[in-house]
């Protein structure tokens, strides 16, 4: 069962002419929960909480008169795939942008590309640009996590119960206070200029 603060964070809705071409979603709007980019990384942390908020942002910069065109959009990370956890945000913003990389849909007769929309390893002056490809409007955006420590207690835990050594209290403990910390960068601090840097 998860946390309830999952429900309380916004939804994201956007309009993908393929979901709508193909009858996959009445009017091809297509809304995504925080839960979905949890079960697509199979956890709950605060770098999947800052992919939400990457893409919350962005997108609302990139379309502030209405829903963002889903596959519409080049996602490009300054970091490469796998360093650290860039490959778990850059699955998140695809998932929810609709960009995807090498093996993404190759289209219908050239409309509705998603292939090569995705790409890591980009030389940005911030960590994350979203692109419309429509207007060509862009959007630098960074993640500083820093900005919403963890309890103090926290890392001790973590290391015994990485460390396999946490009695079932103790895992509990942990479990609780990481999952409160995302509660926290998702439903307090979701629009702290310090959490997200938006430059667009």
């Amino acid at each position: 069962m998860s946390p309830d603060f999952f429900a309380q964070v916004p939804p994201l809705t956007l309009h993908d002419a393929l979901a709508e071409v193909l009858g996959a979603a009445t009017s091809g709007l297509l809304t995504y929960r925080y839960e979905d980019a949890v079960r697509l990384a199979g956890h709950s942390c605060p770098i999947v909480a800052g992919a939400w908020l990457l893409a919350r942002h962005g997108l609302a910069s990139l379309y502030p008169e209405g829903p963002a065109e889903r596959g519409d959009i080049r996602v490009e990370l300054r970091g490469s795939e796998e360093a650290g956890t860039v490959g778990v945000v850059g699955c998140v913003l695809g998932l929810i942008t609709g960009a995807a990389g090498a093996g993404g849909f190759k289209g219908l007769a050239g409309r509705q590309v998603r292939r090569g929309l995705l790409a890591y390893g980009v030389d940005l002056p911030g960590e994350v640009r979203m692109t419309r490809r429509d207007t060509g409007a862009a959007v630098l955006l960074d993640y500083r996590p820093d900005a919403v420590p963890p309890a103090p207690e926290v890392p001790a835990l973590m290391a015994r119960v990485v460390g396999g050594v946490a009695d079932a209290e103790e895992r509990r403990r942990f479990a609780q206070l990481w999952q409160d910390r995302v509660r926290r960068i998702l439903l307090e601090h979701g629009d702290d200029p310090d959490l997200v840097v938006v430059r667009g």
